[in-house]
């Protein structure tokens, strides 16, 4: 998350996955293309 410059804290995250699903996995899209480059 802090190679594509996100910036929450496990709280947060957790609670995106909990309450918003589709949010949290964009997310997670974004951190996967920031490791890959």
């Amino acid at each position: 998350l802090k190679k594509a410059g996100i910036e929450l804290n496990r709280k947060m995250l957790a609670d995106m996955a909990y309450r918003d699903l589709p949010a949290f996995q964009s997310l997670a899209e974004k951190a996967k293309a920031a490791i890959a480059k």
